[in-house]
């Protein structure tokens, strides 16, 4: 370890109260977290391959924390970014420090990139994924995830969707959350007039009288596509239905009327980018 690292680096986890701590503490306070971390231009990854996913993305690390056995899993990281202090601890301070057990092998306090311009990510991509506030940090992981496997170009975010870097969302994701483009909108639902003046067609995912079986649409090539999913309880909202070209459903058996959005959503990756552009 003395070889590969600075020792002066290598700081041990002793006082709460130590102010150089401030951004891990209480992060199972997911609210809380989610308003102060997005104003302070932080993000926490989660996991040894979080973090080296996200410092391969470009991301920069403020610090990192992590049990000391596993030093050895970040050595290239630490080397990358040598000014940026390592915290170590037992497994019992770290869990004092952030609120649970940290079973992962390690952290880092990540700076927020710049924000991505929407209307070039609009003009590049071809399969857009809306994600229409989406409150389960969770679902919100899976959903990118299948987004970035199966093929989608972009996920745009209504102002009222958790959080795609807070730290469950972003290791459920196993990181592609960070390969993945994706912006927030500030303007929903007129923001899907955006989207039409890039030629986007607009599909939601929607139990309607209308609905069209996903399987039944049909796209050209050459034809740009955006789908709508929305909140794990209520849906897509009446405002956005109101917009859209179509609605969509997956049929079902057995008299099972839908599905988690998150399988929900890789079925429709899968339809949308199987198709010919």
């Amino acid at each position: 370890m003395a070889e590969i690292l600075n020792p002066e680096r290598i700081l041990h986890v002793e006082d709460l109260q130590d102010s150089r701590l401030d951004e891990y503490l209480r992060l199972s306070e997911a609210h809380l977290r989610m308003r102060t971390d997005v104003e302070n231009g932080l993000y926490i990854a989660e996991s040894t391959k979080v973090v080296q996913r996200a410092i391969n993305a470009g991301h920069v690390p403020r610090s990192f924390l992590l049990a000391e056995k596993h030093l050895g899993q970040l050595t290239d990281e630490f080397n990358r970014f040598p000014t940026a202090p390592i915290f170590i601890g037992d497994d019992r301070q770290l869990e004092d420090l952030v609120g649970f057990h940290l079973h992962r092998g390690a952290m880092a306090a990540m700076n927020r990139p710049e924000p991505l311009d929407l209307d070039k990510v609009l003009e590049t991509g071809s399969r857009i994924a809306i994600l229409e506030d989406i409150a389960d940090h969770t679902n919100l992981g899976a959903i990118i995830r299948s987004a970035s496997g199966l093929g989608i170009d972009a996920v745009l975010l209504t102002p009222k969707c958790v959080d795609p870097w807070y730290r469950r969302s972003a290791r459920v994701s196993m990181g592609t959350v960070f390969d993945l483009p994706w912006v927030r909108l500030e303007n929903w639902p007129d923001d899907m007039d955006k989207l039409k003046k890039h030629g986007y067609d607009l599909l939601a995912m929607e139990l309607t009288d209308d609905a069209i079986a996903l399987n039944d649409i049909q796209i050209a090539p050459g034809q740009k596509i955006a789908m709508i999913l929305g909140n794990e309880g209520r849906g897509v909202t009446q405002e956005a239905l109101a917009s859209v070209d179509h609605t969509v459903i997956i049929p079902m058996h057995r008299e099972v009327d839908s599905l988690n959005v998150g399988a929900a959503s890789a079925i429709a990756f899968w339809h949308l980018c199987s198709a010919p552009r």
